[in-house]
């Protein structure tokens, strides 16, 4: 097995040499002395680790040329780990440093032995990242481009298996956001019509003069403007879904001529006279409360026991618990994919942010949140000025990093890196963690990352 390229960038020469030495007979080891140099060689063999004195020469007095260089090789989308040495005097820079993207910090003189390991985990990960192209293929907590480890969510899960076996009508609930539509699709695709059309209609979208035209169609003169005979959405959905959303805003005289097409399956065209017959499903959804648009007369209540015949709830982002930060890294990594920009992680202070705030667009405003981040974010961390998000009320922004700090900020990126790879799979996260279950939890309440209530029964059982 080849040995992983490890790029010194040292300016004293004795202690370039010593390193050398040391690091030699487990790594194949390649030296610079100026940037053009570095470059190049980071270009030619992507080294797995780069050790960087902070002092870069030609002038080793100004880190301010260490730290360009780090910025610059990060633009090269390299997935080599930067390992920052500096000497006491630079330790300011060297918080600079992790902020853009150093793997981890030493202070001069180093520690050989306590650096060999350190590069030994850097390589196991990079190693990781490599090999880390897509992510796992769908799991039994995943439908479809929806995401959760919830026991709500599973629950959702759990019913649209179940009525995707049946061809009863379907009430989908939920606020604005929520994945109502994937919710539909997800249905329809497990469906025995799933070979058919999924058309869809928004209820709300159409003015009250055309809105029977496109669900129903039309004859050829029924109105003005109408010139030739024209299908509706519901004829279109023959043999596969029609996803009604926003049914609420159906005006009355509509919510009648769609109760007879349930009871029937039959409808007329506008200006029409002749029954067709028409074999689709009807899944509706809505964000308004039926019960009180029945109690002010503006749903029809024998309409709702139709299409309600099994109602789904959707619940809001804010209250699926951890399943807000698992949807968050999955979307991170889809973007910053699709925008080809490398970025690592949330910063400890995002991740709170994330999970403190209600979400009142629910997933599709986490999306347009982290699409944002992406574009905004100039470190390779996200922060919550990146999301537009504020610090939780009582907490400060953060000071200067410790070198504590720094090692507990790349703790918690493993943690969020592996939960991310294994959809918040916490056996599996454990697993290539190289901990213990326990362990992990442990981590899990010190960053703040919430545990999922079915490890959390699962942890009660391995404590009996």
């Amino acid at each position: 097995m080849a040995r992983p390229h490890v790029l010194i960038i040292e300016h004293d020469e004795a202690v370039r040499l010593e390193l050398e030495r040391a690091l030699g007979d487990e790594f194949s080891v390649l030296t610079a002395e100026d940037t053009a140099s570095a470059l190049s060689l980071v270009r030619e063999h992507n080294p797995t680790i780069i050790l960087l004195e902070i002092g870069f020469p030609p002038r080793p007095d100004n880190p301010e040329e260490g730290l360009r260089f780090l910025r610059e090789i990060r633009k090269l989308g390299s997935v080599g780990k930067v390992i920052v040495c500096t000497g006491s005097g630079h330790r300011q820079h060297a918080v600079r440093a992790v902020s853009y993207g150093a793997y981890d910090v030493f202070s001069k003189p180093v520690d050989l032995d306590l650096l060999t390991l350190v590069m030994r985990r850097a390589c196991w990960i990079a190693e990781l990242e490599r090999e880390r192209v897509t992510l796992p293929p769908e799991t039994e907590e995943e439908i479809e481009e929806m995401i959760g480890t919830s026991e709500r969510i599973r629950r959702v899960f759990a019913a649209i298996r179940k009525v995707a076996t049946t061809d009863v009508p379907v009430l989908v609930i939920g606020e604005s956001g929520t994945g109502k539509e994937l919710t539909a699709k997800a249905i329809h695709e497990r469906s025995l019509r799933r070979s058919g059309p999924f058309v869809t209609i928004n209820c709300g979208a159409i003015p009250e003069t055309l809105l029977e035209s496109e669900l129903f169609g039309h004859e050829r003169g029924a109105f003005t403007g109408a010139v030739q005979q024209k299908k509706g959405k519901v004829e279109y959905a023959h043999g596969g879904t029609l996803f009604l959303d926003e049914v609420g805003e159906l005006p009355i005289a509509l919510q009648v001529k769609l109760l007879r097409f349930l009871q029937d399956q039959t409808l007329e065209r506008v200006g029409g006279r002749q029954q067709i017959q028409v074999d689709s499903r009807i899944i509706a959804a809505t964000n308004m409360d039926l019960k009180e648009a029945i109690a002010q007369g503006k749903f029809r209540e024998d309409l709702y026991y139709r299409l309600g015949v099994v109602a789904i709830d959707i619940p809001p982002l804010r209250e699926r618990g951890e399943d807000v930060l698992l949807i968050a890294l999955v979307f991170l990594k889809r973007v910053t994919e699709h925008m080809r920009k490398r970025l690592m992680g949330f910063t400890k202070e995002a991740i709170r942010a994330i999970q403190a705030y209600a979400w009142p667009g629910n997933v599709r405003e986490l999306s347009n949140k982290i699409r944002r981040a992406v574009v905004m974010a100039e470190g390779p961390y996200i922060a919550p000025e990146d999301l537009d998000l504020s610090l939780p009320e009582g907490e400060e922004p953060p000071g200067p990093l410790s070198m504590k700090a720094a090692r507990e900020r790349l703790e918690m990126d493993l943690v969020v890196q592996a939960l991310t790879l294994h959809s918040g799979n916490l056996r599996r996260v454990a697993d290539e963690l190289g901990i213990s279950r326990p362990t992990l939890y442990l981590l899990l309440r010190k960053y703040g990352i919430r545990i999922p209530e079915k490890e959390n029964k699962d942890k009660e059982k391995d404590k009996a």
